[in-house]
């Protein structure tokens, strides 16, 4: 009788437990938007919040621990110091909010109530998932940190007194962006403790090209190349001469391109170039570094006699007389370069000087080419077209009574020929380039700046006539102005207007040309301020 008694007591006692734990549990159920107590989500406790109210909460906890800063560690002791924030901090697992709600009212009656005596001595943690955005970090270490990076410095080749000189190279470092943004990530998910800390970028040495023994073995000259500006003034043999400094001592290992306008320029005075006339829309005009195409050229014919790998270059829009036709290599700007390739198996060496007049290039390398081969360039004149006429253009830059008068140019289609012997027999003929140049009239510029109407209108119709010899009478005063007609002052004024929009055209041609070399002078500017 007492066992059967203790046995009823037993059962009436779970009965009014689970009773009141239904009747919470049913509370419960009519009040399910709020989080239990105890309940957190990483370190944000979200106990008696709502799924929003928690969401909200976790984001003001993020941005908070954004404010954290992280230091970024170069190599030489170089760093930089970003918040969490401004590498993108975020937090990825938002559904965690919606799972953090449903717990203890999910289930049957026993697990939730279980669940929910547990949270009376322990509290449920749930994951806060981080991540960071990775572009804006690689960014930030790109734009931030490339400043540390010290490039190779390859070794390089000197000549001294005739005699070649070994100037060692320099290991550079260099931040691996990629990598260093893994590095990152991987710390900020996995280790961080939400503080202040730093990390160490991912940094890789280059090592620099150029061996005592590799550039010991350039001692070999495989093409030369002389030509003459005996008939230049100063100002056109300066520019000359400082060309050729500019590109003197250039080292070039396999594979490596070389382009002759990015080494000489930009064509300023600062840069050591003088006012000299070059050729400019059928014209020869005064610019800064006038005559430096007689640099590409020499340099040109030096290349090809090495057997290098031409890729860029062009010819004058007219004859040049230091070569023979399509033999030359004009420079334009960035329109018209001569780049090459050394497509050796070994470094070469570019030695430029000049003297007496005369300019030479000796291109320094490993002969490894057979002995008895011989390699030889001939010129071959397609077609002429003469130049007839006259022609007399205005130039509203200088006064009326400025008069300066150009030779005729005959207009040739021409073609360079490789010729390889072996042991005096030829063995291979190959044409290598085409050129075409235009054929240009004598032409006259004539200065049309004046203040007197009259003046203007009695040159423009000298102009109109399209003589030279009778523009210098009107000039010299032996001639009256011709008279007028209708007709005639009709063709003055559109010659004039003709004459305005070319010098128009040229000088934005001009200007453009400056603007270029302005801003590769700023980039390399830039990129001088960084070198080592």
């Amino acid at each position: 009788m007492k066992k059967f008694t203790g046995v009823l007591f037993a059962v009436v006692v779970l009965v009014l437990v689970l009773g009141r734990a239904s009747i919470r549990v049913q509370a419960q159920n009519t009040d399910d938007e709020t989080i239990e107590t105890g309940i957190y989500i990483g370190n944000v406790d979200v106990s008696g919040l709502t799924e929003e109210e928690a969401a909200r909460k976790i984001q003001e906890y993020i941005d908070q621990i954004g404010e954290a800063e992280i230091t970024l560690n170069a190599m030489n002791d170089n760093s930089h110091t970003v918040s969490a924030n401004e590498i993108g901090l975020m937090w990825t697992n938002a559904d965690v909010v919606a799972e953090a709600v449903k717990i203890g009212k999910s289930g049957n009656m026993v697990e939730r109530y279980k669940i929910l005596k547990d949270l009376e001595h322990e509290n449920i943690v749930l994951p806060l998932n981080f991540a960071v955005d990775r572009q804006a970090l690689v960014n930030i270490i790109h734009e931030e940190c490339e400043e540390f990076n010290v490039d190779a410095v390859d070794a390089t080749l000197k000549r001294v007194d005739g005699e070649f000189v070994i100037e060692k190279g320099q290991t550079g470092v260099v931040i691996n962006e990629e990598a260093s943004a893994d590095l990152v990530i991987q710390f900020m998910t996995e280790e961080w403790d939400f503080e202040d800390a730093s990390v160490d970028l991912v940094v890789e040495t280059k090592e620099p090209r150029g061996t005592e023994e590799e550039l010991s073995k350039v001692t070999d000259i495989l093409g030369s190349y002389t030509t003459s500006y005996s008939s230049s003034g100063a100002n056109r043999s300066g520019n000359v001469a400082n060309g050729c400094r500019l590109i003197d001592g250039t080292t070039l290992y396999p594979g490596d391109e070389f382009s002759v306008y990015e080494a000489i320029a930009p064509f300023t005075e600062a840069n050591g170039y003088f006012m000299a006339g070059s050729y400019s829309g059928g014209l020869v005009v005064d610019s800064l570094g006038g005559g430096i195409c007689q640099v590409s050229t020499t340099l040109y014919n030096a290349v090809l006699r090495s057997e290098l790998d031409v890729t860029e270059r062009s010819n004058h829009s007219m004859i040049v007389n230091y070569v023979d036709p399509s033999a030359d290599a004009a420079i334009s700007g960035t329109a018209k370069d001569l780049k090459f390739v050394n497509n050796l198996e070994h470094p070469i060496y570019i030695e430029g000087y000049t003297k007496d007049k005369k300019i030479t290039f000796n291109i320094y390398g490993v002969e490894t080419r057979p002995e008895g081969r011989e390699v030889s360039f001939e010129s071959e004149v397609l077609s002429t077209t003469p130049a007839d006429g006259e022609k007399v253009v205005g130039d509203s830059s200088k006064p009326v009574g400025y008069i300066s008068v150009q030779s005729a140019h005959t207009g040739y289609v021409a073609q360079l020929w490789k010729i390889v012997k072996v042991n005096g027999v030829e063995e291979s003929r190959e044409v290598i380039n085409k050129s075409s140049y235009k054929a240009v009239p004598r032409t006259a510029a004539v200065g049309t700046a004046t203040g007197d109407p009259n003046v203007s209108n009695a040159i423009q119709a000298a102009i109109a006539t399209q003589s030279i010899d009778y523009v210098k009478a009107v000039l010299a005063g032996g001639a009256p102005a011709p008279a007028q007609t209708p007709e005639q002052l009709a063709a003055a004024q559109q010659a004039a207007i003709q004459q305005q929009q070319a010098q128009q055209a040229l000088e934005a041609q001009q200007a453009q040309q400056a603007m270029q070399q302005q801003q590769q002078q700023a980039a390399q500017d830039a990129q001088n301020a960084v070198a080592p």
